[in-house]
């Protein structure tokens, strides 16, 4: 029987393996959206010998359906930021113990204990609206953190940047985590040359600027925050797990979630390392809703469980998803 305490313990990719089979049964058996996805596919769980035969549930359908399953009640829903008149994903969370204990458990084996860190956040486009996961996240760990200091900001950056620059020269390790355009925004404003803190973009200009390559954007948080790297943290409203860069756009998992990577053109086909595919996540924490999903980023995967993003599909390239979709 597969546990909480089970998947946030695992420590060996056979016990990934084995605990990825089980679920794989559990949600066959009780998930009806992935189990009439899978019929439609022709694939029973006794075919699945191994995690590359394990079909991806197309993540669109967390637009369209309850990706279920359990019959518990639901406990929070999580909602995808989107335009107007855009389908936004729901991610209905039966158990919000599990996640907790995955962003939890994740942070700490990646960065040590968060009460070691003040907690800065600016993410102004989540904030103003309801039902993201990644405030509820960060809200955590500023509550967990334990300092007086840490806490959200939205349009006041000169309250933030005083704050920043006070809080390094005393020699406090700070974390501040924003999104893209809004760390663009600060170091436009202000320059800095930082020396105990961790910047951690959480990707997307959410439509407030001009997308940017990722080299391009860190070249500049670089150079405005003074510091040598730029960290990252990969997440959506569809997982309850996180992957964490510590730079150069190099993404570790924990050890209860990993990335494959499909054939654009088969969508059941696994890619090897170091080729460029769909980005497939497995994520054991999303045990009561779905554990395989197939996102619509561009990626490749890398030894010791490593990924790098590249990109996005455009329409025309998720013909493979939405043909398993139909």
């Amino acid at each position: 029987m597969i546990t909480m305490d089970s998947i946030f313990n695992i420590q060996t990719p056979a016990e990934f393996e084995s605990a990825c089979l089980k679920v794989f049964k559990f949600q066959f058996e009780n998930n009806p959206v992935y189990r009439s996805f899978c019929d439609l596919l022709y694939i029973h769980y006794s075919d699945i010998k191994r995690i590359e035969d394990i079909p991806f549930l197309p993540i669109q359908f967390f637009k369209s359906h309850d990706v279920l399953s359990t019959t518990q009640a639901v406990e929070k829903v999580f909602t995808s930021s989107g335009t107007t008149g855009n389908v936004t994903s729901k991610h209905q969370v039966t158990d919000i113990n599990f996640y907790e204990a995955s962003f939890r458990s994740a942070f700490s084996h990646f960065y040590g204990a968060i009460e070691n860190y003040v907690v800065l956040a600016l993410l102004p486009s989540y904030l103003e609206r309801q039902g993201s996961s990644l405030i509820y996240m960060v809200d955590d760990m500023i509550k967990q953190s334990g300092h007086a200091e840490s806490g959200f900001y939205l349009d006041n950056h000169s309250d933030l940047k005083d704050l920043l620059i006070t809080l390094d020269s005393q020699g406090k390790k700070v974390l501040l985590i924003g999104v893209s355009f809004a760390l663009l925004d600060l170091v436009e404003s202000y320059q800095f040359q930082l020396k105990n803190t961790i910047i951690m973009e959480t990707g997307g200009m959410k439509g407030r600027r001009k997308e940017m390559v990722r080299d391009a954007l860190h070249d500049i948080l670089k150079q405005g925050f003074g510091v040598q790297t730029i960290h990252s943290e990969y997440g959506m409203t569809e997982l309850l797990s996180q992957a964490y860069s510590k730079g150069h756009g190099i993404f570790k998992c924990p050890n209860w979630m990993r990335v494959l990577t499909r054939d654009t053109e088969d969508p059941m086909a696994i890619l090897s390392n170091y080729k460029t595919g769909g980005v497939n996540i497995i994520d054991l924490a999303n045990y009561n809703s779905c554990s395989f999903i197939a996102t619509q980023d561009l990626g490749k995967t890398l030894p010791d469980n490593a990924f790098e993003i590249i990109g996005r599909f455009d329409n025309s390239d998720i013909r493979g998803c939405n043909l398993m979709v139909l």
